[in-house]
C-alpha cells in the first residue's frame, strides 16, 4: 500500500446510507477504518473491493447492494457483509482510481448521483 489518496466508491451495508464517492488514503489503517476490521480483498479486472475479512464472525449486516453491483460485474459472491469499499487496480496490482465504467454502473443501479 502507499500513502497516496484514491478516488473509492464506498457502498455502506444501511440501506439508508448514501452510496458515495470519497478519496481514500490506500494506507491499512484507513482503509480497516473504513470496513471497520481486518481486510480481505476481491479482484475482478480493472477493480478490486475491500470487505471485513471477519464480517460474518462480527454479525455484520448483508451489502445488498455492494452484492448487486457485484453480480452485474460478473461476480457471484454470497452474504457480503459490511461497508465495501471499491477501488481500481493500477499497473501490477497497485491501487488507482474507480473505474468510471463501475460509477456509473453505480449510479445506474441506485438511481441517483453518487454522493460525493
Amino acid at each position: 500500500m502507499d500513502n497516496r489518496t484514491y478516488t473509492a466508491l464506498v457502498v455502506p451495508a444501511g440501506n439508508s446510507e448514501p452510496i458515495r464517492i470519497e478519496q481514500v488514503p490506500a494506507d491499512l489503517q484507513a482503509l480497516e477504518a473504513l470496513v471497520d476490521g481486518p481486510l480481505e480483498s476481491v479482484i475482478r479486472g480493472d477493480w478490486h473491493v475491500y470487505l471485513n475479512a471477519e464480517s460474518v464472525t462480527m454479525l455484520l449486516p448483508v451489502n445488498v447492494r455492494a452484492g448487486q453491483l457485484m453480480h452485474e460485474c460478473g461476480l457471484d459472491l454470497d452474504g457480503i457483509r459490511g461497508t465495501a469499499v471499491f477501488l481500481g487496480r493500477g499497473e501490477h496490482g497497485a491501487e488507482a482510481d474507480i473505474p468510471d465504467h463501475l460509477a456509473r454502473l453505480a449510479e445506474e443501479l441506485f438511481g441517483a448521483p453518487l454522493a460525493a
